[in-house]
């Protein structure tokens, strides 16, 4: 980890949602969760507003990259602004679905969060000019070209799935693991920390799109949050009964072919740096995250 990543990820913000994946504790199975109330107390205390960010840097900066590295690019961009407004969209029946007030409380800040989130990415777009388009839905569509068939796979497929069963049948308990195991710990935990992890410290690194990893560092500091309510309630729902620790497994093995497919973009050729990091990089540090939480929930041995 270079010291500008390690810098950021040990900031008391960070540090402050006990994500097991930011600590090295964790390796021992030793993190104390945060409860469902200090969770959301810390929504409180985290607020920050699209509004504020400048991107008149980022849009000189844009427009000197070469044509190449701008397509490169838009892999990543486009996998967080599509990615954000579709899990937006899904969390509604799993709100529903979850079993106590504080728990659904919570999640209607991450509801909260992900729109904000949405609208961050759409602001960059529009006043850096990335696309041709000039609305959210055709800006969506336009950036959509740039994602491969394991993205879809992943969230039109198996998370739309589990949500939509959610949806018809919101008592369904082991679906919801499913769903909170595909959502919390995959796309969010594995997936999106693991991207905003690279792609933050290689722009910071090379001095570039300074209001892009400004708000990236405030969405990346969400999705944290985000992961310890889904280590949380998954190390409550496999101590409770084995039937969900065996959901836990079963939503990981699923799932786990299309997310590898996500971390490669369709343009990647063997041997090539992904924001000045190799593909097996990218990889250990998300099995490496991974880990970390299913050793606090309890699926995974912990170090002596």
């Amino acid at each position: 980890m270079s010291d500008t990543a390690a810098h950021r990820t040990e900031r008391e913000d960070f540090q402050a949602t006990s994500d097991p994946g930011l600590l090295e504790s964790a390796d021992r199975g030793e993190v104390k969760l945060l409860s469902y109330t200090e969770l959301y107390q810390l929504w409180e205390r985290q607020q920050w507003r699209t509004q504020d960010l400048d991107f008149s840097q980022d849009r000189l900066d844009w427009e000197g990259f070469p044509d190449d590295e701008k397509f490169q690019r838009m892999y990543g961009l486009s996998s967080f602004f599509i990615g954000e407004q579709k899990v937006a969209e899904e969390l509604g029946p799993m709100m529903r679905a979850a079993p106590t007030e504080e728990m659904r409380i919570f999640l209607c800040t991450q509801i909260a969060d992900e729109a904000r989130h949405v609208a961050f990415f759409n602001r960059f777009y529009e006043e850096v000019g990335v696309l041709e388009s000039t609305n959210l839905q055709d800006r969506l569509e336009e950036t959509s070209a740039h994602l491969n068939p394991k993205f879809h796979e992943l969230f039109d497929e198996l998370l739309s799935s589990r949500v939509d069963k959610l949806a018809r049948d919101p008592g369904d308990l082991e679906t919801l693991v499913e769903a909170v195991t595909l959502y919390h710990m995959v796309i969010e935990g594995m997936l999106a920390l693991t991207g905003q992890h690279f792609i933050i410290t290689y722009n910071e690194e090379n001095g570039t799109l300074p209001g892009f990893v400004e708000g990236f560092n405030n969405v990346a500091r969400d999705e944290h949050r985000h992961v310890a309510f889904g280590a949380r309630f998954l190390r409550e729902m496999a101590q409770a009964d084995t039937k969900y620790a065996d959901a836990i497994q079963r939503m990981l093995i699923e799932s786990a072919p299309a997310a590898d497919g996500v971390l490669q973009p369709p343009w990647y050729e063997e041997g090539m740096d992904l924001f000045g990091v190799s593909l097996d990089e990218t990889r250990e540090f998300a099995m490496k995250a991974l880990q970390r939480r299913l050793k606090v929930i309890g699926l995974a041995p912990v170090a002596s």
